[in-house]
C-alpha cells in the first residue's frame, strides 16, 4: 500500500509539470500521496523509536489544508513549490522504482562506507551485499541510507526555480558531492557508534528490546538527524546566494504559511449582543 501510495504521488507530480488547466488537480493528488505515506508509516517510525518524522506527519496536516486552498485558487507561490516537489520526485524515481537502479546505489554506497570504516580503523565484513557486521552488530544499508532523498529534494529546490545553465550547474555541483560525502560520513559515524556502543544511554527511552541498539538509536535518530537538518539548512542558505530568485520564493512562501496559521489562531473579537 504504502509503495503504491508513492508511486501515485510521484506520477501526479510528474502529470503536474505537463501544461493543463487541471494541473493543480495533479498537485493537490501529489501532496495527498505525500501526507498519507507518513501517516502509513508512523508505525515503523515508533517501533525505532523515531519521533522527528511522527512530527513531521502532524505537522502536514495543516500543510496540506493550506497548500490545497492555494492550489485550487492558483496561486502562484504553491504552484511554484509544487513544482520543486516534481522535479525532486523526478529526480528520485528513477532509484526509488527501478530495483536494479536502487540496489546499485546501495552496493555503490555499502562498499564505499565500507572502505571509509577500514580507512578509519573499524573494518567490518559483509553478511550480505547490503549488511555490514562488526563486533556482532549488523547494519543493513538501504535506499534511506545512500542519501537520494536529500540530493533528490534539495536539487528540486535548486532546479525547480527559473535559473540559467550556469546556475543549474553551480546547484548540481553544490549539491550532489557535499550531500553524497556527508552521508558517507553519517554512515561512518552511525555505524561506528553502534558497533563499539559509545551511547549506551537511557534504555528505556531509547531501546526496543534488541541489545545495543540504544547506541543506533542515538547515532541514527538523535545525532545524525539533527546533524543533517542542521547541514541542510546551511546548504539551503548556499543555493539562496546563487538563485536569489530561490530566496525570494523561500521568503514569500514562509509569509504566507504563517499568516495562514497565525489566521487560524488568532482569537476573535467578542461580538456584544448590543446594538448602539
Amino acid at each position: 500500500m504504502k509503495d503504491y501510495l508513492v508511486l501515485a504521488s510521484c506520477i501526479c507530480f510528474l502529470v503536474f509539470l505537463v501544461p493543463g488547466r487541471f494541473r493543480k488537480y495533479f498537485a493537490i493528488g501529489g501532496w495527498a500521496g505525500i501526507v498519507g505515506y507518513l501517516f502509513l508509516e508512523l508505525p515503523y517510525y515508533f517501533s525505532i523509536n523515531n519521533f522527528m518524522y511522527p512530527t513531521i506527519a502532524l505537522l502536514s496536516v495543516p500543510f496540506l489544508a493550506i497548500t490545497v486552498q492555494h492550489l485550487l485558487r492558483d496561486d502562484p507561490r504553491v504552484m511554484q513549490l509544487s513544482t520543486i516537489a516534481a522535479v525532486a520526485f523526478l529526480i528520485y524515481a528513477p532509484f526509488g522504482f527501478i530495483p536494479a537502479l536502487g540496489d546499485w546505489l546501495i552496493a555503490a554506497v555499502a562498499d564505499q562506507t565500507s572502505a571509509a570504516l577500514a580507512a578509519s580503523g573499524h573494518p567490518v565484513n559483509f553478511s550480505a551485499w547490503n549488511t555490514m557486521e562488526r563486533n556482532g552488530f549488523r547494519t543493513e544499508i538501504i535506499l534511506a541510507c545512500t542519501g537520494i532523498q536529500s540530493i533528490a529534494i534539495m536539487l528540486g529546490v535548486a532546479w525547480g526555480v527559473p535559473s540559467t545553465a550556469r546556475q543549474k550547474l553551480a546547484g548540481f555541483l553544490l549539491v550532489f558531492p557535499t550531500i553524497y560525502i556527508l552521508n558517507i560520513a553519517r554512515n561512518v559515524f552511525v555505524i561506528t557508534a553502534y558497533s563499539e556502543q559509545w551511547f549506551p544511554y537511557l534504555p528505556a527511552i531509547a531501546g526496543n528490546g534488541e541489545f545495543g541498539y540504544e547506541s543506533f538509536f542515538w547515532a541514527h535518530n538523535v545525532m545524525a538527524e539533527l546533524g543533517a537538518l542542521i547541514f541542510l539548512v546551511a546548504l539551503a542558505y548556499a543555493l539562496f546566494l546563487i538563485l536569489p530568485e530561490l530566496g525570494t520564493l523561500a521568503d514569500s512562501l514562509y509569509r504566507l504559511y504563517r499568516s495562514e496559521v497565525e489566521r487560524v489562531l488568532r482569537p476573535k473579537a467578542p461580538q456584544s449582543g448590543l446594538q448602539p
